[in-house]
């Protein structure tokens, strides 16, 4: 559909320019935690600092609207569950792609946890909301994550990350997959942009800022880095190098 392929285009204009994408959902499945007391001024920080898109919950849109530069994208992530309830990784969709249009949205956003008993559910809706999306045109990202006990293995997060572009999606977010070698594997099987997420938290900035580096030699479309990203104090000056990065100028 030409929106769809309208929409890809503006989040990645080619070149040498990487998508900066930085997720502020987090609030709904961990409550108000450090760095995400309030999503407006935060919001503000990154924009300042170059970040290209921004993926909040729908209700957060209000909070971020008015101070949204005109070239900063929107996201709104659909998926959702908290760590109050008995089963945090079963994710179930909270809104539809035409809510996320008439919020302004660039893109939508769903997650599926593979590797759980509810996964099949979770896929349904990665279904659902595909369809949504190309009645309107709008791109989708998954945010495709492998929960086990012992951990994903590289082979584990390729499959994942195959298996939601196969269902539709336009955009995969998932884990790094411990090294630039499968990385460049996972870009290389995944027939779609691949963003690596933050994941557990890095206490080394510059072990955190050589990921970044090492994604962007191995071909990847760039970033969705949330916690790893905006718990750091200030979150500007870091926030202007990874752009620098991404964006080709280092």
């Amino acid at each position: 559909m030409y929106g769809t392929q309208l929409r890809l285009r503006r989040i990645f204009p080619g070149g040498d320019r990487r998508l900066f994408a930085v997720p502020l959902d987090h609030s709904v499945s961990m409550g108000p935690i450090d760095g995400l007391e309030a999503t407006a001024p935060l919001a503000q920080e990154l924009e300042a600092a170059g970040v290209d898109l921004l993926v909040v919950t729908k209700g957060a849109v209000r909070d971020i609207v008015p101070v949204l530069g005109p070239r900063t994208l929107l996201g709104v992530h659909v998926s959702a569950s908290t760590s109050l309830g008995p089963a945090p990784d079963r994710k179930v969709l909270v809104g539809t792609a035409e809510e996320a249009v008439a919020l302004g949205a660039d893109l939508l956003s769903v997650q599926v946890n593979f590797g759980i008993p509810e996964e099949g559910a979770m896929l349904a809706d990665l279904g659902t909301a595909v369809d949504q999306c190309r009645r309107l045109g709008l791109p989708l990202m998954c945010m495709a994550y492998v929960k086990k006990p012992s951990g994903a293995t590289p082979a584990e997060i390729q499959h994942a990350a195959r298996a939601a572009a196969d269902l539709g999606a336009d955009i995969v977010k998932t884990s790094y997959p411990g090294s630039p070698e499968a990385f460049r594997d996972l870009v290389r099987t995944t027939p779609v942009p691949v963003l690596i997420g933050g994941g557990v938290r890095l206490d080394n900035e510059e072990a955190l800022f050589e990921r970044v580096r090492e994604s962007v030699r191995a071909g990847g479309a760039g970033i969705c880095i949330g916690r790893n990203l905006f718990q750091r104090r200030p979150v500007g000056p870091l926030a202007r190098r990874v752009a620098a990065v991404l964006h080709g100028g280092a």
